[in-house]
């Protein structure tokens, strides 16, 4: 199990970069539990701190490991359902777990479905989400900005 303490920068599942803010007791299931507090870009959660092997937050991925993430990122990508709700419920499940890996699958798996067919609103929104919460991490890990990020991101796609 990762600790953590106030001031730690961690990335969450499904709401990205935040930092923890103090640590809190909350009553959960009928017992009291000690919690990180992560606030995010708009919201504040709450995340058990002892969830032993299934934490909701993670480090930061560190700045030598995003050359494994561009090499995914340049490569072909793999076929999505071509029926609408299918290909929603498998790209949400994929980044479910908040890793930066399944998160560039998508990324490129999307882009590469967009050049051959027609996106609707869902795949769109999945795919500004995806990259939101990529390009937010690199720019922690990598320190550059924003449009450094995304255009590198960009030129890695095409």
């Amino acid at each position: 199990m990762m600790e953590y303490k106030v001031g730690d920068t961690v990335i969450h599942c499904s709401h990205g970069m935040g930092e923890i803010i103090k640590m809190d007791e909350k009553f959960i299931h009928e017992r009291t539990m000690l919690c990180y507090v992560v606030r995010t870009h708009n919201l504040t959660v709450w995340v058990k701190a002892d969830e032993q092997g299934t934490s909701s937050i993670r480090p930061p991925t560190p700045d030598k490991d995003f050359e494994k993430l561009f090499d995914i990122l340049c490569s072909p990508g793999e076929p999505l359902p071509a029926g609408w709700h299918e290909r929603k419920i498998a790209l949400f499940e994929r980044m479910k777990d908040g890793d930066l890996t399944s998160i560039c699958h998508v990324i490129r798996d999307l882009t590469s479905y967009r050049r051959a067919r027609k996106f609707n609103d869902s795949d769109k929104t999945i795919l500004d989400k995806a990259e939101s919460l990529l390009i937010t991490e690199w720019m922690f890990s990598r320190s550059v900005s924003w449009v450094e990020a995304r255009d590198e991101l960009m030129r890695l796609l095409e």
